[in-house]
């Protein structure tokens, strides 16, 4: 019996309502044309109404390749109101010979009018199940569309971050280069900060996401790194809240910032420099700032790899909803700020 259930799929109360509502319309406007008895036509109409539509339902649902569905369906609304019609007498008690013979002109009618109003209601259901094709078809091809958008953006955003992490990797070897040459005992230092750093903060360089509290991790750690190497030109302050340690944060971003401040901001003037990373949290933003006290703002200035790929993946990422600011720092220094919505 299970084998045969799917032949009644879509044979809803929804549509046996329906149905009821066109018979008894149908009906109506019968007793309105020919003045006969509005029960003994209604009886009619159900028979005939209920036949077809189960006819229809079973139609629809068999899967077989001889006949177009829409042409089975027809079929079955014509074979639905004949056997429906002849279903209708044996309710009423009649004969069967003496409907195809006394009342041949009432069965006629019958089934002429159970045909008629059938085939309207499935040219109606034959146009809306296209409608619904065609509408699931646009559907799938938007999503479709969406899901090449999104592969292509994280194409983009995969090739932006592969540009900063050997640009970063390239800088600090350097600085261990320049440290071997100058004083050995404190590039063996840095390269034990190195190997920590480098092992906290290989695992998640390519990820998508992470959050604030492991990037900030990485910014103390590669500012020790470099403290070592400029001794006390370098200072440094954390100002983070605890609790906005879980928010989520593009990766890679503060290093890119913090390296962007020393390198032309305190690296190039200063005999004692101060970096600043604070973030705060307000109607549901969250900003990310990273200060110095370095040479402010100036005209030919730019963070190269590292402000452009910001700027380019926070627009990817985002859109509109996040940005990038530079801003000139009291009484000297840039402040780069970077804003995004605040998400856990």
């Amino acid at each position: 019996m299970n084998a045969y259930l799917h032949l009644l799929e879509g044979l809803t109360v929804k549509r046996v309502a329906w149905v009821t509502a066109i018979c008894a319309a149908a009906t109506a406007t019968v007793i309105w044309l020919f003045l006969n008895t509005y029960f003994d036509l209604f009886v009619t109409a159900l028979c005939v109404g209920y036949t077809s539509m189960l006819l229809f339902t079973v139609a629809g649902n068999i899967r077989q390749a001889r006949m177009p569905r829409e042409a089975a369906q027809v079929l079955a609304v014509v074979v639905g109101s004949v056997v429906g019609t002849i279903l209708a007498g044996l309710v009423k008690g009649r004969d069967i010979s003496q409907m195809f013979n006394e009342r041949l002109a009432g069965v006629a009618i019958s089934m002429g009018l159970g045909i008629g109003f059938g085939c309207i209601i499935v040219a109606a259901m034959i146009l809306r199940e296209k409608h619904a094709r065609d509408q699931a078809r646009i559907a799938q091809a938007e999503a479709e569309r969406h899901q090449l958008e999104k592969n292509v953006l994280e194409a983009q955003l995969q090739i932006m971050q592969a540009q900063v992490e050997p640009h970063f990797l390239f800088n600090t070897l350097a600085n261990v280069q320049h440290l071997v040459e100058t004083d050995a005992q404190s590039a063996s230092r840095v390269l034990e900060s190195l190997i920590q750093y480098l092992r906290a903060a290989l695992p998640q360089m390519r990820e998508g996401a992470t959050n604030l509290g492991r990037e900030v991790d990485m910014a103390r750690a590669f500012l020790e790194i470099h403290r070592v190497r400029m001794g006390s030109r370098l200072e440094f302050a954390i100002d983070v809240p605890e609790e906005l340690k879980c928010r989520a944060f593009p990766p890679m971003m503060l290093i890119s910032l913090v390296e962007n401040a020393i390198k032309h901001g305190v690296d190039p003037c200063c005999e004692c420099g101060l970096v600043t990373i604070r973030a705060q949290e307000g109607e549901g933003r969250l900003r990310v700032s990273v200060a110095d006290t370095g040479e402010g703002v100036q005209p030919k200035q730019g963070g190269g790899v590292g402000l452009t790929n910001i700027r380019e993946r926070l627009k990817a990422l985002y859109g509109s909803s996040a940005r990038l600011v530079m801003e000139e720092n009291a009484p000297r220094g840039v402040v780069a700020s970077i804003e995004v919505p605040a998400t856990s």
